[in-house]
């Protein structure tokens, strides 16, 4: 929005020329998020309080757990809204708002977003882990699917094709069966996110790692130079999605200070879901898929976890971890809740720059 504001007025006055620069909106728009999050959360988690939305903690069959997390109990969630707020806000000042990948991302990232709301509250309302359900919450997450890989196809230049990282020719055209591909993305990168969300800072930590990755990623595919130069699929104004990227990085910088352990407020699903989703998003607009399993390596670790424990359980009848998703499997093995995200950190943080050695791999 300020971009069509000022950027005219550079005949003016020079300096409006900055607005120009992708670089210089997308600090600003990381700043921006930030300074709106540490500026609204005081308010929004008293309001959380005053309504009396907090984290309701399970203790059916999950005993030794319990005795660890009790204490969150009631500590307010759906602070994703906070997050929400804080990248919407940013984002509309920043970035190129008439663009279509802005456009379709932001209205991606607020439809997961409205799913997680009514899922978290839900949950609270009733006291309950099963909040949404999740064959609703797969419906909806199948159906957005469905929705961006057919508007991939019919309204933008986008390819169909499966590029693979590390392989410079490789290039497998999938047909109709792209529109499954593309859900398959969505699904999972918001389903693994908000499994990952079990820890004080813990998922939000790695979001924001996966967001500076992707921020450099969309502003690469989106500057013809340097994707010719790196071999990168250009999109023509897909640099505008760094801006979101950027946001988010700021907004869980903000969301960061305030959940960090012990935590003041929770995301919930709201926030998760919304986070996922919105990653996933920019990963198939700047055909950087099947690289955000390894971006979202933490992320991918934690669903294969539950996964793998579902199937160990279903054959054996025994459990192949403690406990699932993984992160909850160190907590009952004795390792305190801080040195775990920490540890989960810095995994996140190699794996993200070994995907951005990729650029210069293919």
């Amino acid at each position: 929005m300020l971009y069509y504001i000022f950027y005219p007025l550079r005949d003016l006055w020079f300096g409006f020329n900055v607005f120009k620069y992708i670089t210089f909106r997308a600090v600003m728009a990381a700043l921006t998020a930030f300074l709106i999050s540490i500026i609204l959360a005081p308010i929004v988690i008293s309001l959380l309080k005053k309504f009396n939305l907090g984290q309701y903690i399970r203790k059916d069959h999950v005993e030794n757990l319990h005795t660890l997390t009790k204490h969150k109990e009631g500590t307010p969630t759906m602070g994703g809204i906070l997050i929400i707020l804080a990248i919407l806000i940013s984002t509309l000042l920043w970035a190129d708002v008439l663009n279509q990948y802005v456009i379709m991302t932001l209205a991606s990232f607020l439809f997961l977003g409205f799913v997680g709301f009514r899922d978290d509250y839900i949950k609270i309302t009733n006291k309950t882990n099963a909040g949404l359900g999740p064959r609703a919450k797969l419906l909806c997450q199948v159906t957005l699917g469905v929705a961006i890989a057919l508007y991939v196809i019919y309204f933008t230049p986008i390819p169909t094709d499966l590029v693979m990282p590390f392989a410079k020719d490789f290039i497998l055209s999938m047909g109709i069966f792209y529109i499954i591909f593309v859900v398959l993305v969505l699904t999972s990168s918001s389903n693994a996110v908000n499994l990952t969300d079990g820890l004080d800072g813990l998922a939000i930590g790695c979001t924001i790692i996966a967001a500076l990755s992707y921020a450099i990623l969309s502003y690469v595919a989106g500057n013809f130079k340097l994707s010719d130069y790196l071999n990168v699929y250009y999109l023509e104004g897909a640099g505008e999605l760094t801006i979101f990227c950027a946001s988010m990085i700021g907004a869980g910088l903000g969301f960061l200070w305030f959940n960090c352990h012990p935590a003041s407020v929770f995301m919930g699903d709201t926030g998760s879901l919304a986070l996922g989703g919105g990653l996933g998003v920019v990963a198939i607009f700047i055909k950087k898929e099947l690289l955000l399993f390894l971006v979202g390596g933490i992320f991918v670790i934690e669903a294969l976890s539950v996964v793998l424990q579902i199937a160990w359980f279903k054959t054996t009848r025994k459990r192949l971890f403690l406990m699932a998703p993984i992160h909850h499997h160190f907590q009952l093995l004795g390792w305190k809740e801080s040195k775990i995200t920490i540890r989960f950190w810095i995994v996140a943080i190699i794996l993200a720059l070994f995907s951005l050695a990729t650029l210069k791999l293919q």
